[in-house]
């Protein structure tokens, strides 16, 4: 009889979790989404849930976006306006790119 070799055990090695960056909650409540930004004026377009007003910090995350910054001017219908209300879909000029779908936050 042929002698049986003992079966060599495979010992795996457990590789450390790599611990992923937690991803910043917004600060804020969400009061829209970017409906569509206009690129070369720089101009977002927000579909609002809640109102929102000149003076405001607003935040606005998605999927590679991420800043915050004061409402410096809103437009409705190509008319400058100080206080939007929940439902209409207003104009604001953003520091940054944002893209359809991101979301809005009010600090």
């Amino acid at each position: 009889m042929a002698e049986e070799k003992p079966k060599e055990e495979k010992i795996k090695e457990k590789k450390p979790k790599e611990e992923k960056p937690k991803e910043e909650k917004p600060k804020g409540k969400p009061i829209g989404k970017i409906a569509h930004y206009y690129s070369k004026i720089g101009v977002g377009i927000i579909e609002l849930k809640d109102s929102l007003k000149v003076g405001d910090t607003i935040q606005i995350k998605g999927h590679s976006t991420d800043f915050s910054q004061p409402v410096e001017s809103m437009q409705l219908e190509h008319e400058d306006i100080e206080i939007a209300k929940k439902g209409q879909s207003i104009g604001v000029k953003v520091k940054d790119k944002v893209r359809e779908g991101d979301e809005v936050y009010k600090e």
